[in-house]
């Protein structure tokens, strides 16, 4: 593996793990119960990529009511 295709890994290697974060924050968030939460929280570490594309398709929407913006919502 040449130099740059490690920098390229690396860095997509990070970009995947912080859109992880913030989907796994963004479930805590919602108003689920805390079962729906905890099996997307583990589908999510489990299966990184997997998990943000079946979590973007039908993760939870919408965030509970607190000192939060509305348009952090996916809703």
């Amino acid at each position: 593996m040449t130099e740059a295709t490690s920098y390229f890994s690396i860095a997509l290697a990070v970009i995947i793990l912080l859109v992880d974060l913030w989907a796994i924050v963004s479930v805590f968030r919602s108003d689920k119960t805390v079962g729906v939460k905890a099996a997307w929280a583990i589908g999510l570490i489990v299966f990184p990529v997997l998990g943000l594309i079946v979590w973007g398709v039908a993760g939870p929407r919408g965030i509970k009511e607190g000192p939060t913006s509305p348009e952090h919502s996916k809703g």
